[in-house]
């Protein structure tokens, strides 16, 4: 996508401005997303980003810019305006680019530039509402909608490094509104994975109806959560999210070489419970969160942060590895060429455990189980966190009991991993987008169903 000769007379000159570290990412994002609300389709969007990215390093210290063009001229000006007050002697020289290409862990069929055309997409979506609303005549609306995302990047840099990558990913977002007199509630569904249009053709309309119309109905009938400090049963999926939240990015070198992180210094240390073990794993086969490579031109792997309870690595990227001297896990990611990256979560879950789902409910004489989790705020540093729980059951007597709503669960991601008592055996993820100063990133979020002892419950009676 850029000139090999352009780019390295752009990073010779940053070099010569005495920069220890120069570095170009060019980035395309191709898109197309479509809609559907009240049995029509009612949105259809494409389009294509691109731009180019310029970070210099002075030491520990990072200059970032970006510019849409590939002009030489304008790039070496953002360099000149970059350097201006860090202008030295050359520390430096460019190596000679040596192109590598990494295999492709997670090949793709029917991607953005398939051409499988809107029209042979169009009819899952109705279908998706058609089968949705035969369920109930309390299901009030149905909304749908699909995305399809390309992302193609190169990357040098004064290292002598020139690489690139090919990044496709779908997702499908559907919702259930189910209504009763003045009650009203949602049911949804959202998975995401790095594929191509077999991923949404592959699943079936009448599964992803029957899930969403449930869950708006029972949540419908629900009644309001009795508060207070309980066990709790999070069962699987994107109940990850409390982990990835509360705890995932406190393991990042971003808060860590800070000292922002109240696992700063924890590393070898028992942070956990001896049944807790986590994973930060981007080559997890065609995962939403999953990468060839990361952002910073280095091949993914899977990290392991936590084993039998014990701290056991952060998430490092080129920089937060200069600031603390851990090796790089490739885990430097940016939402486009806008930002600079930072270390940053891939898919991050919590390792698979022995114990049944109906194990921990059978131990549990009057606690909660959340089914589905939603979103919540977290205190970043110290991981106090307020999740929302989507769909939730009473268990009384070691059987789940009565659905309720209003469920917030209420507590610090440090101590909640000591009260992890029993983690099941059946390890699913979900997808989403995380948010940090690098901006959104596609990421996965995972665990079994796991039984925390004890955490305080906000709810409404």
């Amino acid at each position: 996508m850029l000139n090999s000769q352009v780019a390295k007379e752009v990073i010779d000159y940053a070099l010569l401005r005495g920069a220890d570290f120069a570095e170009l990412f060019v980035d395309k994002q191709t898109f197309e997303t479509f809609g559907m609300k009240s049995s029509e389709i009612n949105d259809i969007q494409t389009g294509i980003n691109f731009g180019i990215g310029v970070r210099l390093f002075y030491g520990t210290k990072v200059l970032y810019g970006y510019t849409n063009s590939t002009n030489k001229d304008d790039l070496i000006e953002i360099v000149k305006s970059l350097s201006a007050k860090d202008l030295r002697d050359p520390m430096t020289t460019l190596n000679s680019f040596d192109y590598t290409k990494y295999d492709d862990r997670h090949p793709v069929i029917q991607g953005l530039l398939d051409n499988i055309s809107l029209e042979q997409k169009l009819p899952f979506l109705l279908e998706l509402d058609k089968q949705t609303r035969s369920i109930s005549d309390k299901i009030e609306q149905v909304t749908a909608g699909v995305s399809q995302y390309l992302q193609q990047i190169e990357i040098f840099n004064s290292e002598g490094l020139h690489t690139s990558d090919m990044r496709n990913y779908s997702r499908i977002r559907a919702t259930a509104i189910a209504k009763d007199g003045s009650v009203q509630d949602t049911g949804s569904y959202s998975p995401g994975a790095m594929m191509g249009w077999n991923f949404i053709q592959a699943m079936d309309p009448k599964m992803i109806s029957e899930q969403i119309a449930q869950e708006a109905l029972v949540k419908l009938k629900a009644e309001a959560c009795p508060a207070g400090e309980m066990p709790v049963v999070i069962d699987n999926g994107f109940g990850g999210v409390i982990f990835h939240e509360a705890c995932g990015h406190l393991l990042e070198t971003t808060s860590v070489a800070k000292k922002a992180s109240v696992f700063h210094d924890k590393l070898g240390e028992m942070i956990a419970s001896s049944v807790v073990s986590a994973v930060d794993d981007g080559t997890l086969e065609n995962h939403w969160g999953s990468i060839n490579i990361d952002d910073e031109g280095m091949p993914s792997k899977k990290t392991q942060l936590i084993k039998d309870g014990k701290l056991t690595s952060f998430m490092v990227d080129k920089l937060g590895a200069m600031k603390t001297g851990y090796e790089r896990t490739g885990s430097g990611r940016r939402e486009s060429y806008k930002y600079a990256p930072t270390s940053r979560m891939r898919n991050t879950y919590i390792e698979a455990g022995d114990s049944s789902l109906e194990q921990m409910i059978s131990s549990v004489d009057k606690g909660l189980y959340c089914k589905k989790m939603g979103g919540g705020s977290v205190s970043p540093g110290t991981g106090e966190f307020n999740f929302a729980a989507q769909e939730c059951y009473l268990i009384e007597n070691g059987k789940i009991s009565t659905p309720v709503k209003g469920a917030t669960l209420i507590g610090s991601g440090p101590q909640s991993l000591k009260e992890i008592s029993m983690v099941g055996n059946n390890l699913d993820f979900a997808a989403g987008v995380c948010g940090s100063v690098s901006g959104g990133v596609f990421v996965t979020v995972g665990q079994p169903a796991i039984k925390v002892d004890n955490i305080l419950v906000g709810g409404g009676k």
